[in-house]
């Protein structure tokens, strides 16, 4: 399970970055109207909207932005919103899963397949790649005063697979069935992860020559920089002088 916290590490890099926040902003605001829509705007009888502001909080929204993305999901004016998958596979084997939250179908699959054809890449069916990854529950916590041998027998027993520590936060990882099991667990120990989320982990990675790897890299910040795309998993091995320089 090494590759996920190597993941959450960039994930938190790039999420301190003030070019990057507005476009999360904007992936949080979409997350917590889907929410709202599917399950109503109050966060205590509905654990999707729950988690979305938790996220939302953990990269630092305004109180108003969040309130505001409620008024929204209850606006039944609005629009709705499609949560879409695409599979596809990049150069060198790099295989590639973007998860997008949309308005526009017709939009969303021909851009994402221009993305592809592109740089070299081809769009696959949905299910191509399952074989390859495994949806799994990760939970990002800050340590702050937490006592680390006390918090991860709880995070055992409330179901964790796999407990990393690094920098300062602990990456939990749970068998996606394990998810809301282990978010009612810290919520009833009173602690707020910083990001909470399903992410699908590659079964095995691909490793590439760093200059390569760069290149492919390029084109996953392609994919994640456009507004339609929520999450962009991939099973490319990032060596540690690529995760220095990022």
């Amino acid at each position: 399970m090494s590759g996920h916290s190597k993941w959450s590490k960039i994930k938190r890099a790039k999420g301190a970055a003030d070019a990057k926040r507005s476009k999360m902003f904007s992936k949080v605001v979409k997350e917590i109207t889907v929410a709202v829509k599917e399950g109503g705007p109050d966060p205590e009888g509905n654990p999707r909207l729950r988690l979305a502001i938790a996220n939302a909080k953990g990269i630092s929204m305004p109180k108003d932005n969040i309130e505001r993305a409620i008024s929204k999901g209850k606006d039944k004016d609005g629009a709705s919103f499609l949560e879409l998958t695409y599979e596809g596979y990049l150069t060198y084997g790099v295989a590639v899963y973007v998860e997008c939250t949309t308005d526009n179908q017709q939009r969303t699959v021909s851009w994402v397949r221009s993305v592809f054809n592109k740089y070299g890449g081809n769009l696959g069916t949905n299910g191509s790649l399952s074989f390859l990854f495994e949806r799994k529950g990760v939970f990002e916590v800050p340590k702050g005063d937490l006592d680390q041998d006390e918090f991860e027998l709880e995070m055992i027993d409330a179901g964790a697979e796999d407990i990393e520590y690094e920098d300062g936060f602990f990456s939990i990882t749970t068998a996606m069935e394990d998810f809301g099991k282990m978010q009612k667990k810290l919520e009833e120990l009173g602690i707020e992860p910083e990001s909470a989320e399903l992410q699908r982990i590659p079964h095995e990675t691909v490793k590439l020559d760093d200059e390569v790897a760069r290149k492919i890299l390029k084109v996953i910040e392609v994919f994640e920089d456009e507004d339609d795309v929520q999450k962009v998993f991939h099973n490319l091995e990032i060596s540690d002088e690529m995760m220095n320089e990022m």
